[in-house]
């Protein structure tokens, strides 16, 4: 496995998507997931000059927060539990999972606690997968209207994962409606809510999620290989 070898090929790749949608490269965020990823192999992406970095399990995150370099922005970008929000509220630059309001409520209470607003983005279930968290595309007006009294939290923008799929034809068309749910929010002008992330795609589809509108894609096997 070549680390920076890989970290080109991607980088490569959402260049020319970039361009494809009609946008610069700069206006793409690529996220490094490090999950299952020893902490070697991370400081050789970030060496490489990977500056973002999500992680899906809380103890991993924590194990692995004291070897990240000053600078580096932390996402947690897997399901989190309620109990599990103050061990990292004061650690993480983007929370990208929120889809409930007990979720939220706690981040907001954790968040006062240290006195901070927290930048989330809603997680929202575009394909209705019984397998996957996030608030279905018509409760989404309603979920992000009863966030408007929380005072610590600020909402960023949207996130989705997608159906898997080998061919980008089957998914794109959940790219494209969460660009639209997107757009209408931003439209919206919700108080605390400002759209500035659209997070989707991964490995398998993130050229696809590029053309359709993604500045955030998160990407882990493409750059780490294999690793369950």
């Amino acid at each position: 496995m070549n680390i920076q070898r890989n970290i080109k090929k991607v980088m490569e790749r959402i260049s020319e998507a970039a361009y494809r949608s009609g946008r610069q490269p700069d206006d793409i965020i690529l996220v490094a997931v490090t999950k299952s990823v020893n902490p070697n192999n991370v400081i050789s992406a970030i060496n490489t000059g990977i500056e973002h970095i999500g992680e899906n399990r809380v103890q991993e995150f924590l194990k692995k927060e004291g070897v990240i370099p000053e600078g580096v922005k932390r996402h947690f970008i897997g399901r989190l539990q309620t109990n599990k929000v103050k061990y990292i509220i004061d650690k993480v630059d983007l929370i990208h999972s929120l889809d409930r309001l007990d979720l939220a409520r706690e981040i907001d209470k954790r968040a006062a606690n240290v006195d901070r607003i927290m930048p989330v983005l809603v997680q929202v279930n575009i394909a209705r997968e019984a397998t996957k968290a996030g608030v279905m595309k018509e409760k989404l007006y309603e979920f992000i209207e009863s966030l408007t009294p929380f005072t610590h939290i600020k909402v960023k923008g949207l996130m989705t994962i997608a159906p898997f799929s080998e061919n980008g034809k089957d998914i794109r068309r959940y790219f494209a409606e969460m660009k639209e749910l997107y757009q209408k929010l931003a439209n919206k002008k919700y108080p605390n809510v400002e759209m500035e992330y659209l997070s989707m795609g991964m490995t398998n589809d993130y050229e696809v999620a590029i053309e359709e509108g993604a500045n955030m894609v998160r990407i882990g096997r493409a750059i780490f290989g294999e690793r369950y």
